[in-house]
């Protein structure tokens, strides 16, 4: 800790993101460090906190005993080597999504950050969105009745990615969400996509899992698309809501509408549809919940390895998805 109480931070990645975390760290904790091989983002950021040291070398911030916690905010595939490095160096860690690109190196981040009696917290940012937040409490309340089925709506024109595809880069976002929402881990899914723009890069997916309960999710994902859409819709034996990041005031949406058996012939069903209301939201900025979140584990204040096993199921899911991917190529 900081002579003034704060954790001792430092972020190593320095780009859009990576500069988002940079200024949240900056604000909540002491900023120590930044790190990034780019001459030029040093630079920016040394200008930007003239109080944090700068380096192209991660283990030249490693070194330092005073940084607790450490911020890798690097490209994907850099990751889980990273935030090794860091735990086995003795530093909580918060890695940005997805912690791992395989399920045993994810496996050996969460056996190491416990072994060390370490903080490890993959960064997925909308398990702390209020709206995403506001879903979860009407699921785990019963106020939908029974969830039957979830779906998701992650599609846009751009940006076009050349060495991740949209499962990896867009589907871990919705993943993380739908395994959140119904608390437990598919036992069967099937995933199949299309490379219309470069061969062997899905420009878009479509995923369906089955879950041990019997409740199915499906997401669909693509960079290749006229809607831009962030949705996330529960559909419930009583009730059906939906998770909208394109509204501006409306996050949330229930409706009062469900199948229900038919009073007048047995064996058949009829609808309803009642009421439509949006219950309050609050305006919070998810990053900076997130942050706060990660140095409350930082200070012992909570379990350090509860979202880290739930990453876990993310990277594992999504191992199983992209597997199935390759199967189904043609």
């Amino acid at each position: 800790m900081s002579a003034d109480g704060r954790a001792t931070v430092a972020v190593a990645g320095l780009g859009p993101w990576g500069a988002n975390l940079a200024r949240n760290f900056n604000e909540l904790a002491r900023l120590a460090w930044v790190c990034d091989p780019s001459p030029e983002r040093l630079e920016a950021a040394a200008a930007r906190y003239p109080a944090t040291r700068a380096t192209s070398s991660f283990d030249e911030l490693l070194a330092d005993d005073d940084v607790e916690a450490v911020v890798v905010a690097t490209p994907v595939p850099t990751h889980a080597e990273l935030a090794r490095r860091a735990l086995a160096a003795g530093k909580h860690v918060f890695v940005e999504k997805p912690m791992a690109l395989g399920a045993d190196d994810a496996e050996a981040l969460v056996a190491l950050a416990e072994e060390r009696g370490l903080a490890l917290l993959p960064g997925h940012l909308l398990l702390y969105h209020p709206g995403v937040l506001k879903l979860k409490e009407l699921v785990d309340a019963g106020e939908l009745g029974q969830v039957l089925y979830v779906y998701g709506n992650r599609q846009n024109l751009g940006t076009i990615r050349q060495d991740e595809n949209a499962l990896w880069s867009l589907g871990v976002h919705d993943l993380s969400v739908i395994l959140f929402l119904l608390d437990e881990e598919p036992s069967e899914v099937l995933a199949r996509g299309e490379s219309f723009l470069k061969p062997g890069v899905e420009d878009v997916v479509f995923c369906h899992l089955r879950f041990p309960s019997g409740k199915a999710a499906h997401m669909h994902l693509s960079w290749l698309d006229p809607h831009k859409m962030r949705r996330m819709t529960v559909v419930g034996t009583e009730k059906m809501a939906v998770f909208d990041d394109m509204e501006l005031d409306r996050k949330v949406t229930v409706y009062d509408s469900a199948a229900e058996p038919s009073l007048r012939s047995y064996g058949e069903w009829s609808t309803r549809t009642g009421d439509v209301y949006s219950p309050r939201v609050p305006n919070a900025e998810p990053l900076r919940l997130e942050c706060e979140h990660f140095l409350g584990l930082v200070r012992g204040e909570s379990d350090g390895l509860v979202a880290a096993r739930a990453g876990l199921g993310v990277v594992r899911a999504l191992e199983q998805l992209q597997a199935s991917l390759e199967r189904e190529r043609v």
